[in-house]
């Protein structure tokens, strides 16, 4: 795990996370969606539509395809946390 990932509160030892940089109005619609996966993941907001989203590390492919296919969606960019 990197540095970048444990200065995150709530993002501990044996979790993976990834960013997601999308428009800020867009921010509850991807909340909205993690939520929906049933305790895939958390989603921290950095400022405006600067996101973490963190899943413990066996959930990783999981993490990724929904990660990506909201930036997908979305117009946004993802990339692996500390990038």
């Amino acid at each position: 795990m990197s540095g970048a990932e444990r200065a995150i509160a709530g993002v501990g030892a044996g979790m993976i996370a990834r960013r997601l940089v999308v428009r800020a109005k867009d921010v509850v619609f991807v909340k909205g969606v993690v939520e929906a996966h049933d305790g895939l993941a958390h989603v921290f907001a950095e400022r405006g539509g600067d996101l973490t989203i963190a899943a413990a590390a066996g959930r990783e492919a999981e993490l990724d395809e929904l990660v990506n296919d909201l930036a997908r969606e979305l117009g946004g960019i993802a990339s692996p946390e500390g990038a």
